[in-house]
């Protein structure tokens, strides 16, 4: 399946209510709550903002197909990818506490993505336990992917790196079934991917080219392939703890981590 037909694709099952319950048990008053909240959805083209940084918090927003970034733009004008969104995963759960947008929210690739107010969002959070669980729990697996982002930066070397975000990217695609047998639709470009992990695109490509001649993984054409796990992990010295996938696959087998 190519990236383009990938994107726009609607998903058969509401993404939000998958993975909302794949964190926590939800009544399905609950899961009827999420539905109904998320039932209309905007089309955004890529590279579309669907908010700027300095903006007024808005509402929730929460992706149901595509791909987007939180990204800042630097004053020299470079811009630093601070976090990938992928089917199921909400926004800025709590930015209306401040004035203003501290970032930026793009689409990467085509997307369709759902706006739920936040009073909206407030009540179903004080009236439905298992939704205000599962938004909590998010925020922590959120929370604790960017400090595995912020390590990446300050003491992983270039190629720990790439090889470390490839083993996350690798294993949330799996989570909510983007992905077949080692092989997904990576729509990152290598410039995309140098705003993530702090290097240049150049770098990036000579990066991508060595763990490839390592045999641990092979980038071409908007598709990824692992091409030996084991290895991909031990250059990453990648551990999943910080994405808690035990909490809803505590009897599953991980299967890139610990191997």
């Amino acid at each position: 399946m190519s990236v383009v037909s990938w994107c726009k694709r609607d998903n058969v099952s509401n993404a939000f209510v998958q993975k909302l319950s794949g964190l926590s048990t939800l009544e399905r008053s609950e899961t009827s709550a999420l539905e109904a909240a998320t039932s209309h959805a905007r089309r955004y083209r890529a590279k579309q903002d669907l908010i700027r940084e300095g903006d007024e918090p808005g509402p929730v927003f929460v992706i149901l197909n595509g791909w987007a970034c939180r990204y800042k733009i630097l004053p020299g004008g470079s811009r630093q990818i601070m976090a990938f969104l992928m089917p199921g995963d909400a926004c800025d759960l709590h930015m209306n506490m401040v004035a203003a947008m501290d970032h930026g929210i793009q689409a990467i690739t085509e997307a369709k993505v759902a706006a739920i107010s936040r009073p909206a969002m407030d009540q179903m959070m004080r009236e439905f336990p298992g939704v205000s669980r599962a938004l909590y729990i998010a925020q922590l697996i959120d929370e604790g992917t960017m400090r595995a982002w912020i390590v990446s930066m300050g003491r992983r070397s270039s190629i720990e790196r790439v090889a470390h975000l490839i083993c996350e990217l690798y294993l949330r695609m799996r989570n909510i079934g983007l992905r077949t047998e080692g092989v997904f639709a990576l729509p990152l470009s290598q410039i995309i991917l140098a705003d993530a992990l702090g290097m240049t695109p150049v770098h990036i490509n000579r990066v991508l080219k060595e763990l490839r001649e390592a045999g641990a993984m092979a980038l071409k054409r908007g598709h990824l392939e692992i091409l030996d796990p084991v290895k991909l992990v031990h250059i990453a010295g990648f551990d999943e703890n910080y994405l808690h996938r035990r909490i809803s696959q505590s009897t599953r087998k991980p299967e890139l981590a610990g191997q």
